[in-house]
């Protein structure tokens, strides 16, 4: 899906200074004011970059192998809690992310261990070492085609080299760190932001985000 910057509204030097706001993390609103736009017009130009990086990660999402953390995580909400049903309120994410290389992180209906493992299932590949915590939901593990390694946070002693899942807590505290910004996500729209912190992490660092948002808008 291409942007078509000829159809808009907006001039190109426009478009260009946007997209520059966009890759930086400014808000839609705050990008209206700097660049003397319509508010409305900056929130619907964001949106369609979003939708851009979105279906450009759909085509480009390679299946993940070798050494694979995963976990769920849940976003906004006001109330904290546990898993399940201390999360009301919130939006489930589910994300597995290759040691050394790529996240990938989608909306969840619920983080039964049926949702769970047909992701895994989908993005994985066989024979593959998952890295998971001690939640029930990722028991099946233990009998799949994948060698499942189970991280005990609870355990006082130091896990031997390599037994975590930091990468994939890192890219949620970074994607947590990056939304909070926004004052409020639309449910219907929050996949498109979960999908812009997924890139964000795979295409970092800045100068580099740019450059590809520049390269997948043009006509």
């Amino acid at each position: 899906m291409k942007l078509h910057r000829r159809r808009s509204r907006l001039s190109r030097p426009l478009q260009e200074a946007l997209i520059v706001y966009f890759v930086a993390g400014v808000p839609a609103r705050t990008a209206a004011e700097l660049t003397g736009i319509n508010r409305n017009s900056a929130i619907l130009f964001y949106h369609k970059l979003r939708e851009v990086i979105a279906d450009k990660l759909a085509e480009l999402t390679p299946a993940l192998g070798g050494s694979v953390e995963v976990d769920e995580s849940y976003f906004g909400g006001h109330r904290k809690g546990k898993r399940g049903r201390g999360a009301a309120g919130k939006v489930p994410v589910f994300g597995l992310l290759k040691r050394g290389g790529l996240v990938h992180a989608v909306m969840i209906p619920n983080a039964k261990s049926a949702t769970l493992v047909s992701i895994i299932r989908d993005r994985v590949l066989p024979d593959s070492i998952v890295f998971t915590d001690s939640f029930g939901s990722y028991d099946v593990l233990d009998v799949s085609e994948f060698r499942h390694v189970r991280i005990n946070h609870s355990q006082r002693f130091v896990a031997p080299e390599g037994n975590h899942i930091n990468g994939i807590e890192n890219f949620w505290n970074q994607a947590k760190r990056h939304l909070r910004r926004y004052n409020g996500i639309p449910r219907q729209h929050f996949h498109l932001y979960i999908k812009e912190c997924e890139w964000r992490f795979n295409f970092r660092p800045v100068s580099n985000l740019l450059t590809c948002l520049q390269d997948w808008t043009k006509t």
